[in-house]
Order: C-alpha cells, then structure tokens, then sequence
C-alpha cells in the first residue's frame, strides 16, 4: 500500500511536469523524493536547507510571480515554526500556496515533543480563509492535490502514516455518508474512519466522513444530523473543530463532544498505534468515549 506522502509527492510532481506554474520549495526534507522535479525543470524547484521561515517566504516569492507553488515538511515545522510567515506572506496577502506536511500529530513518536504536532490544524485555522485537507488514504490525497493545488488559496494538506483499509472517492469541499442511523452522529475525520466504525459497529449511530474541514460541508451535516448528539473523532486536539461544528449548526440544538487527541503533553514514545492505544484513540478507546457520549 503506498503511504498518503509519497502519493502526494509523485502527483505533485506529475502536475510539476504538466503545468509550467507549478513550482516546489523545500526545508531538506524528502529531497530524494523530489529529483524528478529537481531533475525536470531546476528553475522551477528550490531547496533552501533547514529554513521553514525561509522555504515560505521563497514560495510567496514564487506566487507573486504567478507560480502556483507547493512547499513540504515535516508538520511542527511549518505549521508551528514557520506559522507566522504563512499568516503574513500567504493569508494576509490572499497568495496561493499548497501546503503538504507527514507526521501529523505524533507519528515521528520515536523522535519526541520536537515532532509531535497535534495542534497544527487549530494553528492553522487562525488564518482566514485556509482550506485544510485531512486525506485518509493515498488515492485521496491524489485527488484532493489535484483539486486544489492551483486554486487560489493557502490550503494545508496533512499526511499521515495511519491509513484507512480501502479509499473513499472524495470530493473536495463534501462530506460522505458511510452510515445511517437515528440515536446520533458521528463525524470521523481522515484517518479516523476505520477506527469510528468499527467503535461504532451495532450502534445506531450515523458517521459521516470529513476530509475537507475548511471549507466544512454544513449543508451535508444538517441534511443528516440524526438524534441530538454530535460527536467529532479528530487525529488532533480534541475540540479543534469544535468552532467550525458550531458555525456549522448554528441553528440546531444540538449537544457537540469531541474525541480526539488530549490537550496534554505527549511525554511516551512508540509507534502511532502505540500512541493512539495510550490515548484512548484505537476503536475501543473512541468506542468507550462514544458511548459515555450518548449514555
């Protein structure tokens, strides 16, 4: 199975050969994955070293010039260490950026608090406007990079080596219904998928399936909403979507709980898997807090 990063850099550098716009800024990372690129057209392709702030600035220097440009890290260090430099030389200047960063959370768990990133998304969300994708498969994260990449926007596209057993055919900006039920519904985001329905087996529960967070897919959640409970499953910081869940279904009545990573630090080290089951975030943990949830 080909993991979310390595589709998401081979259809970059598909679209790098087929759209002369297309230009890549790197921080040292994935290099190697990127010689096609390098190779095809140097002009269009740059590696600045270890300098996040940097590689953001050269892709808004791209941008200006009319280049649709794609920049990738390692998550903490673009969305966390380089989050001014989005803010300012992308968002306050309405550029266009897509933004593809691996280790979401706690992958790299081995390596510690310095990669650890489960507050990326509620970072990134303090700039207007910024489109987050959340793939939950490779084939996905093909089809969202296709979608948005040269749209106009600063959009954050985040990979993840978790993935789930068979890919959805998504669409940018849409929720998808996996299961109809009546009691309450359940919103799994990315990689969660899997995870919420097997907790969720024999409930009568609807689940819905996010991948475009920003903009959110309200007009799907309110056709069908089931029961008065709504439970987001999120790979980050529990809460994070809770304001976006809010806006979303400002005139329901409805009571919101968030599953999701604990707003505490991460101080073991392991796998994902190892990381999730710690927290509370394999399918018997998301399993006990739905139904704590809905009694």
């Amino acid at each position: 199975m080909i993991a979310m990063r390595a589709q998401a850099i081979d259809t970059v550098a598909e679209l790098f050969e087929d759209d002369p716009r297309v230009a890549v800024v790197l921080a040292e990372i994935s290099v190697d994955r990127f010689e096609p690129v390098f190779a095809h057209d140097p002009a269009r392709a740059v590696n600045v070293g270890i300098m996040e702030q940097t590689m953001v600035g050269v892709a808004a220097g791209y941008a200006l010039e009319g280049f649709h440009p794609v920049i990738h890290t390692i998550t903490p260090f673009v969305a966390e260490r380089a989050l001014e430099q989005l803010k300012l030389d992308f968002g306050h200047q309405q550029l266009s950026v897509l933004v593809i960063t691996v280790g979401g959370s706690y992958d790299y768990g081995s390596e510690g608090p310095t990669h650890h990133s489960p507050g990326d998304v509620q970072a990134l969300l303090t700039i207007p406007a910024t489109e987050i994708l959340v793939p939950g498969a490779a084939a996905e994260a093909d089809q969202l990079v296709r979608a948005t990449y040269a749209n106009g926007h600063l959009t954050y596209l985040r990979t993840q080596l978790v993935v789930n057993r068979e890919p959805r055919d998504v669409e940018f900006g849409r929720l998808l219904v996996e299961r109809r039920g009546t009691q309450a519904t359940v919103i799994a985001v990315g990689p969660m998928l899997d995870r919420t329905l097997d907790a969720t087996a024999g409930m009568d529960v609807t689940v819905l399936y996010a991948t475009t967070l920003t903009p959110f897919d309200a007009e799907t959640l309110n056709r069908e909403l089931a029961g008065d409970d709504v439970i987001v499953v999120e790979p980050f910081y529990a809460g994070t979507l809770a304001g976006t869940l809010t806006a979303a279904l400002r005139d329901r009545p409805v009571r919101l709980h968030a599953v999701g990573v604990p707003r505490a630090m991460i101080r073991d080290y392991g796998t994902p898997e190892q990381l999730d089951h710690v927290l509370g975030l394999d399918a018997a943990g998301i399993r006990r807090q739905i139904t704590s949830a809905i009694g």
